[in-house]
């Protein structure tokens, strides 16, 4: 999981501040409690998740505001698929969130609210990923 969190994050470490002028306390795309897996400690917690302007925040607390600061952040572009994980985790209402080097688990509170935010996620996934340039297909390839 740590290794989901820097592939999407594109490093190891990032400022809480750093959410490339994301507004997310305003005007959400889609908010809830989901519980996810810890980065370091896999243990299961639950969070309260903002998706806004192509970004998954994730929060302690549903009481955001503009001094809010996440606990986490995923750049929702460089991540590839969202489906359902009931099967991996044999927990219901599971989903994952893949980049091409990891995964990442997220239970849901009801089948719905699982299947909207795969809905809203992959929405996002479509709409934000960023072309693929020339340089970065041969770099791929190399590391095959």
């Amino acid at each position: 999981m740590a290794s989901l969190w820097r592939a999407a994050m594109g490093s190891s470490t990032q400022s809480n501040d750093d959410y490339d002028g994301v507004e997310f306390w305003t005007n959400p795309e889609r908010t809830g409690w989901l519980t996810k897996q810890g980065e370091y400690i896999k243990t299961w917690r639950r969070r309260w998740f903002v998706l806004k302007q192509g970004k998954l925040f994730w929060f302690k607390e549903a009481n955001i505001t503009r001094g809010s600061k996440s606990r986490g952040v995923i750049p929702v572009a460089n991540c590839l698929t969202v489906k359902g994980a009931e099967d991996v985790l044999n927990k219901q209402f599971a989903f994952e969130l893949s980049t091409r080097s990891d995964t990442m688990y997220f239970i849901a509170d009801s089948e719905k609210e699982k299947e909207d935010w795969i809905n809203s996620i992959g929405r996002c996934i479509v709409q934000h990923s960023r072309s693929v340039t020339h340089d970065e297909i041969l770099d791929y390839d190399s590391r095959k």
